[in-house]
């Protein structure tokens, strides 16, 4: 089953269908580990992230269960967050790297690479431990149980409207974010755009069904925006790594190069994230989700 939810179906069937393929192969993932834990980890968060927001869309069903699960699958990512920080964080440095035109920029920053890979190899010690991995899949099973026995209404105006609700809800967040991305600027919220506007580009992905050439259209925008925003929310970790770990990068010069190379690529893709987000987040947010609403139950109907 993809990762969607079809007008023409019942909707209960459509969520547990979705919800559990993405538990079981976060659980498989832990579980075999084929390409190794970091794959794994990253695979199993991924996975969670569009659990979550499947959550979002749906919650005003089910209220208490699901912020009991959110909170739950957002725990279980954080636990294992060092891991997947660190080894984006190897990413961001190869991005930085590959940006750099002086070579001496781009020894340096080979050279920071190298202590970040070590860094990771060491936290990931920490959650390859049997018993904590156990947990975590026990977790899992466990929100996987308490989604698979949530029940919609089987009324195709009823979800409409839930659908719709959500839609106005997760806009609106995303473009109080963006506001106060142009107003203040700050990581937190550009965190939080980044947050939102993965939540939105997920829900066209899940309801592409109801108009299948613009959702598409949109959901390629916002992926954009996503990866962009993820790069710079990276960027900010790893320079809140240099105040907290300082004995991480030992040479000066190295720390001048790493700095300036932050510095640049943040404000590169901030202003470019901005310039996006803008063209994304333009309709308004309660038209847009009456048009949601409209064309679900049009393509629920028909």
């Amino acid at each position: 089953m993809s990762f969607r939810i079809r007008p023409d179906k019942d909707f209960t069937e459509e969520f547990k269908g979705v919800a559990c393929e993405q538990l079981d192969a976060a659980i498989e993932q832990l579980q075999r580990k084929p390409d190794g834990l970091h794959a794994a980890v990253h695979n199993m968060r991924k996975r969670l992230k569009r659990v979550r927001s499947l959550i979002r869309l749906t919650e005003k069903v089910a209220p208490d269960a699901a912020s009991n699960e959110n909170a739950r699958f957002r725990d279980l990512a954080k636990s294992l967050s060092l891991v997947r920080d660190a080894t984006a964080l190897i990413g961001t440095v190869e991005k930085l790297q590959e940006q750099a035109k002086m070579e001496d920029a781009q020894a340096a920053l080979s050279r920071v690479k190298d202590q970040l890979i070590k860094r990771r190899d060491h936290l990931a010690q920490t959650v390859s431990d049997v018993d904590s991995l156990s947990r975590t899949i026990t977790q899992l099973q466990q929100g996987r149980d308490t989604l698979a026995c949530l029940n919609f209404p089987s009324s195709s105006r009823k979800n409409a409207r839930m659908l719709a609700k959500s839609w106005r809800r997760t806009t609106k967040k995303a473009q109080k974010a963006l506001l106060g991305c142009h107003q203040l600027s700050s990581d937190d919220d550009f965190h939080r755009l980044r947050k939102r506007t993965y939540d939105y580009r997920l829900f066209h992905l899940l309801l592409r069904d109801v108009w299948p050439s613009a959702m598409k259209a949109k959901y390629d925008v916002a992926k954009g925006l996503v990866e962009r925003l993820g790069f710079v929310n990276d960027l900010a970790v790893l320079s809140t790594l240099l105040d907290e770990e300082p004995h991480l990068v030992s040479s000066n010069g190295d720390v001048s190069f790493l700095l300036d190379a932050i510095i640049t690529a943040r404000q590169e893709n901030r202003q470019t994230a901005l310039k996006d987000a803008d063209r994304l987040f333009s309709d308004d947010a309660d038209e847009e989700a009456e048009r949601i609403e409209l064309l679900w139950r049009l393509a629920a109907e028909t």
